[in-house]
């Protein structure tokens, strides 16, 4: 095992078995001029592939359960008629049933806690796909509204455990060139689910009689073809991360799943490097403090400087401002919001369909093309700002025209369009900003000894206040009336554009392991200056990858050259080749 820099260099300095670099045939990847193309794989791109649809989980019953309620048949099985039911149990039962997977996924992402450590990245999601089918299997036999609770708890315990599966494996497995992109994969994801079940809402209510129950049985049934489907795979494609096998003591496997990941040999300099990056920081993390006990990473929270930093003045805001900046508002309640500015009858599911389309849209055109290009900071500065124009113009046209009925004409009615146009643009700017950092970051921050452990705390943070913002905001319209509520929330977003200047480091395009030195700088310089104050010192920034030749940087910047044994040998065959050719034209 590899422990010191000098143990690096002069494994480096020999058997290196480097392929020479080839053009790139995807334009939209980031370029990376220190790394051969061969990274760039069909393994990687399937194993980040099924951990990112994984995201959808999410989306599909958020896309699902509100359109559920308003269909005919659903209402009729589970009680919506009773005459007996006063407009308050009504009430009730609706926030219930919507609100019940939000509970069970608190406990999915407190067991999320046990599940990805103990049982690996891989195995963790097998379970999930497991206990997710069980529970939509229970809301699709249910006679009774109890039934139905029960299977959307066991659901929830399911999709909790996902926002901590999907985000820590994808930023483990990651290149760092391309780790924003994939960890937005998984945010992406989550508005393919809603998309998709928006428009299989849609589609059953207008074709399929309201007398019968396929009209919500099948769109919900979508959730057990992904579940299944995600199973499949994991056999098929998967490759467990090397960091967790590494953690686990499986150095063996951890070298043979990252060849497989890289589709690189064992002695490939940046294989040697990831390792050794990998074994140094495992190694600080064991000497500074024995024993892994749950305890015992808890004290880390406490004790150490930087964890706190990452946890109470970067992760839990990105939380707390993320869901109360009004993004969960218009998903969950996008048919009411629609039809507040005059959109009625089904056409508010149509509308909401769409709305779905542009955030999965906007989405992975961040992923490819943004969040890795401009960083993450500069794509949280665009993103917030595009929500906090779009919600404020909302705001102030509920204000100006708090009536909306069919007669609107001439600059009220334009204005009601530029409203409906708020709406989806909104959603643009949410999905750019805050939903790719709260996954992204957190899965970036954390070092590897509580990485999973404190993705689940945050995750229990992040579903009790989508729960409880979820709770509040037909109160808030109410009391602060719709322009007021939007108010709230585009302060929140105002102060979250300073919150980012001052407080969130960039973090694109270093290794993991390397971030961990700007968490250690004073409190007032890691979000302003941290990048610059704290060069990447990882083994894999030493490595420079230019004409067929592998350079490594010593300490102290001096840096010696790598043959490439391969690219040497083709020079040579190539050349004999030509000497053949030319005595046979002779």
């Amino acid at each position: 095992m590899l422990t010191t820099d000098s143990d690096a260099s002069k494994h480096l300095s020999t058997d290196a078995e480097v392929l020479p670099k080839q053009k790139r045939k995807f334009r939209w990847t980031v370029e990376d001029n220190d790394s051969p193309i061969e990274i760039y794989n069909a393994t990687l791109y399937l194993s980040v592939m099924v951990f990112g649809i994984l995201g959808a989980a999410r989306g599909l019953d958020e896309g699902n359960i509100g359109s559920n309620i308003s269909l005919p048949s659903f209402r009729e099985r589970f009680g919506f008629n009773d005459p007996n039911k006063s407009e308050n149990d009504l009430a009730n039962l609706k926030s219930n049933i919507a609100s019940m997977v939000q509970l069970g996924c608190v406990g999915g992402a407190l067991l999320a806690v046990f599940t990805v450590d103990r049982l690996g990245r891989v195995n963790a999601l097998r379970q999930v796909c497991v206990l997710w089918a069980v529970g939509v299997i229970i809301q699709l036999t249910s006679a009774q509204v109890g039934q139905l609770y029960a299977g959307r708890i066991i659901e929830g315990l399911a999709i909790g455990q996902t926002t901590t599966i999907g985000p820590t494996y994808l930023a483990e497995v990651a290149p760092k060139s391309i780790r924003g992109l994939c960890g937005c994969i998984f945010a992406g994801a989550v508005y393919l689910g809603v998309m998709l079940s928006c428009f299989a809402n849609y589609g059953t209510a207008l074709h399929i009689s309201d007398s019968s129950q396929k009209q919500w049985i099948i769109p919900t049934s979508l959730k057990i073809i992904f579940a299944g489907g995600i199973l499949i795979m994991t056999f098929l494609f998967c490759v467990e991360s090397p960091r967790w096998l590494m953690k686990v003591g499986k150095e063996d496997k951890a070298a043979e799943a990252l060849c497989k990941l890289r589709k690189l040999p064992a002695s490939h300099p940046l294989i040697v490097g990831e390792i050794n990056d990998i074994n140094e920081q495992l190694l600080m993390e064991n000497q500074a403090q024995a024993g892994n006990s749950f305890m015992n990473i808890v004290k880390e929270f406490i004790r150490v400087k930087a964890n706190r930093y990452r946890l109470l003045v970067i992760a839990i805001p990105a939380q707390l401002l993320g869901q109360w900046s009004g993004s969960n508002a218009v998903t969950i309640y996008a048919p009411e919001l629609f039809g507040v500015i005059g959109v009625k009858g089904v056409e508010t599911l149509k509308m909401t369909a769409i709305a779905g389309v542009v955030k999965f849209i906007s989405a992975y055109l961040g992923a490819f093309f943004i969040i890795d290009a401009l960083g993450r900071k500069t794509s949280m500065y665009v993103g917030i700002t595009l929500q906090f124009v779009c919600e404020l113009y909302y705001a102030i046209f509920m204000n100006v025209v708090p009536e909306i009925h069919d007669s609107l004409k001439g600059s009220k009615k334009r204005a009601s369009q530029g409203a409906v146009a708020a709406i989806f643009l909104s959603g643009t700017g949410w999905v750019i900003g805050f939903n790719a950092l709260q996954y992204l970051m957190g899965s970036e921050i954390f070092p590897l000894k509580i990485r999973s452990i404190a993705n689940s705390l945050v995750m229990v943070l992040h579903f009790a206040n989508q729960y409880g913002n979820s709770k509040a905001l037909p109160d808030m319209m109410i009391a602060m009336k719709p322009y007021g509520a939007f108010y709230f929330f585009s302060a929140v977003l105002a102060f979250s554009l300073f919150w980012v200047w001052f407080f969130v480091p960039e973090v694109a395009g270093r290794s993991l392991e390397s971030i961990d030195d700007i968490f250690n700088l004073p409190w007032h310089q890691i979000g302003r200056h941290g990048p610059r104050l704290c060069p990447d010192h990882s083994e894999l920034s030493k490595i420079h990858y230019s004409n067929g030749e592998v350079s490594y940087e010593e300490k102290g910047g001096s840096e010696h050259m790598v043959e490439d044994v391969n690219h040497s040998q083709r020079e040579e065959d190539e050349s004999i080749k030509d000497h053949k050719k030319d005595e046979e034209m002779a």
